[in-house]
């Protein structure tokens, strides 16, 4: 069983004028199917073949001698993760469960905004935002370059990609639009509410 490119959860023009098809067609088409095709030739012929991404994810999360199986596999996992993130229509305030803990925990949906964008902010280079599940709270937190909530035992509910290649050919150097555009018009909080069942 080889690791496959999963399709988009929606048409690649379903996201504009937030994201554009072009950055779609380059970030899903050609970056995420990088890193498939990379994995793929990585575990080829290995124990890990035949596995799913997350035994894959967890049993080179530690290892250093599969640093690029882990890079890879974590690429993709986030990668697909964060395409069901996103809907048309959708961002702004959530409702369900994770309303509730939004504002238990941050005290306001302002509050929950500004450090979810300042996570995003403040990742030095390439990486990503998450909105985790540890234990029974949830958190805030930026992990670089493929890192992923699963391989410090937390549960991701949210991400928003921050590497250059999400958001340069829409937004150049302008990451806070970027973010801004994500959180208040794309946020999938449907999909964030599924993970928090």
């Amino acid at each position: 069983m080889s690791i496959i490119l999963p399709d988009l959860p929606y048409a690649k023009d379903a996201l504009e004028p937030y994201i554009s098809a072009n950055t779609l067609a380059f970030h899903h088409g050609k970056h995420h199917n990088a890193y498939v095709d990379n994995l793929n030739k990585l575990i080829a012929g290995t124990g890990l073949e035949g596995k799913s991404l997350e035994e894959i994810i967890q049993a080179a999360a530690n290892d250093p001698g599969k640093t690029g199986v882990f890079n890879n596999a974590a690429q993709v996992w986030n990668h697909t993760f964060y395409w069901n993130c996103l809907k048309k229509e959708g961002g702004g305030p959530p409702t369900g469960a994770i309303a509730d803990k939004i504002n238990a925990t941050f005290g306001s949906y302002d509050k929950f905004v500004e450090e979810l964008k300042n996570a995003g902010m403040t990742q030095f280079g390439s990486g990503w935002a998450w909105l985790v599940q540890d234990g029974n709270d949830v958190k805030i937190t930026k992990t670089p370059n493929a890192d992923t909530p699963m391989a410090h035992g937390q549960k991701a509910l949210l991400t928003i990609d921050v590497w250059e290649h999400a958001y340069y050919l829409d937004y150049q150097n302008r990451r806070p639009d970027y973010l801004t555009a994500v959180i208040s018009k794309l946020i999938n909080w449907d999909f964030v509410n599924a993970n928090l069942a």
